[in-house]
């Protein structure tokens, strides 16, 4: 898969490399993992995801949001969410960014905002504790996604993105840049965080980041 990278000085300069290597836990028994985990877990998520949907509702529009997002091997594929902006948020963004240079530096770097007028109340609470992801559990279900892998990245960041790793895996609800150092790196950075999940992925680091993506949620400090 050809990477996509921009030579902007706002992103990461040199290409974030990464070895190709067989794995059997990740080219076969990984998927097998992802299946096993969204059932056993679907007994808890998808009443947590209806009273979500529900407050979501009481909040103003649809409970859902469906994004296009790069998938493995660069496939485009419709991710689902629970919507926690309001309706015509790109517009909003595009005013309040329009209107607001240092917070098109910041988008610009990090491709997200630490104070987002996009964001409802709701959103604002679900999106602290990542519950605004759960529904991805159904990408999960159809192979789109993987519970632990890189996050996903919608079509208009790969020219900002400077690595291969992430064409190589199938995007995670979860992952190693997730639960690390989120709020604190740039977009590209990301590539670096991907690379270094590759190298390690296995089950047991799948299950150390599964552990550590709890504490992010009940911490509340997911973006």
């Amino acid at each position: 898969m050809t990477a996509h990278f921009s030579n902007s000085p706002n992103v990461i300069s040199e290409l974030v490399d990464y070895t190709p290597r067989a794995c059997i836990y990740r080219d076969v028994f990984k998927r097998a993992f992802d299946i096993l985990f969204v059932v056993f877990s679907a007994i808890l998520v998808l009443p947590v995801v209806l009273i979500l949907a529900i407050l979501v509702m009481m909040d103003g529009g649809s409970p859902f949001y469906i994004q296009s997002r790069v998938g493995r091997d660069g496939k485009l594929f419709s991710m689902l969410k629970l919507r926690s902006m309001v309706r015509d948020a790109d517009r909003k963004l595009a005013d309040y960014l329009a209107s607001n240079p240092e917070a098109a530096r910041e988008w610009e770097t990090t491709q997200k905002l630490r104070r987002d007028p996009r964001v409802t109340f709701v959103g604002s609470v679900i999106r602290r504790t990542s519950l605004d992801e759960l529904p991805q559990f159904w990408n999960v279900l159809v192979g789109d996604m993987s519970v632990v892998g890189p996050r996903p990245m919608m079509p208009s960041q790969r020219e900002l993105y400077p690595g291969q790793a992430y064409y190589a895996l199938r995007p995670g609800v979860t992952g190693l840049w997730q639960v690390g150092d989120r709020n604190n790196t740039s977009f590209a950075s990301r590539a670096k965080y991907d690379a270094e999940y590759y190298r390690i992925v296995g089950f047991f680091s799948d299950m150390a980041i599964v552990l550590k993506t709890v504490r992010v949620m009940l911490r509340g400090t997911g973006v």
